[in-house]
């Protein structure tokens, strides 16, 4: 169930509600228990939604969730967005790292809702007319007292657009979208750092199974001043947001330490796209036994509760990788629950992590793949108990020397298959050719 707040101070927040209103077959009903300036008088109720209006702009408002007779599982504050960004539909969640300059108490988060902000902007995505960019906003403003888990859907950013009817109807259509969603979803993190539009955790949300819930950007951190003295927000926005998981934006080196002495787990965006939705439990062992994700280390696609690390045959996966380097990645992390990497990620490394049940047909199968994958170079290509043998009949530096060809382009132009003139003799390539057999260890 979700509550949805109207201001009458918003002239942005009423178009959108005159849009709700219009959308859906509310039901109108009387509250003669409250004052019409806070939320009483008439109201609408609908299937999975309650809208309610208040005179106050939508900052100064203290726990509106106490006006509304469904129990909601989730508050949205229908709202215009201000600021030098265009037509802009935009959600962020609500508090201060620091002083309370635009509504809410210092120091103090509302509640937020992960899952919800996430499916917020996929309905933007969907809704938003032409023209308009969807985004995503860190934690600012009031009220930080709301009652339940709560989000801003904003229309901006100035007066064209709170007066738009398309502008309007999207925010409204993407507020009844929230019907039925779960305010939060069984990963998400909280973020420090980056601009008051968070790119950086935008993209966490979009592109991974991680949700993220409350935001300080930078503005907010240097308000808020040095981390040691404000441990307490800093609890609270993990606790509004359910997760002990920070991503931090940039270089802060002092929150970074005094997030860690509070028992937080801080990881990166490599670690948080790498993990998505695995089990946190398997992410741990795998670090614990293979290696580190940020030191390069890759989850494959094959899932399983146990697994046995094993190392590869080095010398058969570095001539495979000379050959197709993207082809020998897809046969490792087809068979591997994870897998090393060198290159900064670009090369596969010499250990993986197999399932345990089936661990001595997941490397014969990575064997036999990465074999195949010779057959581009080699004439023919064996897999023997101990080896994969490669042969084929290739250009022989040596036998060029022998006879006289000098180093250089005509070498090459012998390794390529093409004949070469030196002192006006016709060399063949078949003449500098050697029958070639290179043993891989399996």
């Amino acid at each position: 169930m979700i509550a949805i707040v109207e201001s009458r101070a918003d002239r942005a927040s009423v178009h959108v509600c005159d849009q709700l209103r219009d959308l859906a077959d509310w039901e109108a009903l009387e509250d003669g228990s409250r004052p019409d300036a806070d939320g009483g008088g008439t109201y609408y109720r609908l299937e999975g939604a309650e809208l309610r209006s208040f005179e106050d702009f939508h900052l100064e408002l203290e726990s509106p969730v106490d006006a509304f007779d469904c129990d909601p599982d989730l508050l949205v504050f229908a709202s215009r967005h201000s600021g030098d960004t265009g037509p802009l539909l935009t959600g962020h969640f609500t508090g201060n790292f620091g002083p309370a300059e635009f509504g809410g108490e210092p120091d103090a988060v509302a509640d937020a809702c992960p899952n919800a902000l996430a499916h917020l902007l996929e309905a933007f995505d969907e809704h938003a007319p032409e023209g308009y960019d969807v985004g995503m906003e860190c934690t600012h403003h009031g009220p930080t007292a709301v009652g339940c888990p709560s989000l801003f859907a904003e229309l901006g950013s100035g007066d064209e657009q709170w007066d738009d009817p398309a502008g309007a109807e999207a925010v409204a259509r993407a507020i009844l979208d929230l019907r039925g969603v779960d305010p939060h979803r069984h990963r998400q993190i909280v973020g420090f750092g980056g601009n008051h539009y968070a790119p950086r955790f935008e993209r966490v949300v979009r592109e991974t199974e991680w949700a993220v819930g409350h935001v300080a950007a930078d503005w907010a951190l240097e308000a808020m001043d040095h981390p040691t003295t404000h441990r307490d927000v800093l609890d609270a926005a993990f606790a509004a947001s359910e997760t002990e998981v920070a991503l931090v934006d940039g270089e802060w080196p002092v929150l970074e330490e005094t997030l860690e002495d509070l028992g937080y787990r801080l990881v990166s965006e490599t670690w948080l796209r790498e993990v998505d939705d695995r089990p946190l439990e398997l992410v741990d062992a795998v670090e614990a036994d293979l290696g580190r994700i940020d030191d390069g280390i890759r989850f494959g696609d094959r899932r399983a509760d146990a697994f046995d690390v094993v190392d590869l045959p080095a010398e058969l996966v570095a001539a495979a990788q000379g050959i197709d380097p993207d082809r020998v990645r897809e046969i490792v992390a087809s068979n591997a629950v994870a897998f090393a990497t060198e290159n900064g990620g670009s090369r596969v490394g010499s250990r993986a992590a197999v399932p345990t049940a089936d661990e001595a047909a997941a490397r014969e199968t990575i064997v036999a793949a990465l074999a195949t994958v010779l057959e581009e170079k080699y004439d023919d290509v064996t897999v023997a108990d101990d080896a994969v043998v490669a042969e084929r009949t290739a250009f022989d530096p040596e036998l060029a020397r022998e006879i006289g060809v000098p180093e250089g382009p005509k070498f090459g132009a012998l390794a390529d298959g093409e004949p070469v003139t030196v002192d006006g003799e016709t060399i063949s390539p078949q003449r500098v050719r050697r029958q070639q057999t290179d043993r891989f260890p399996k």
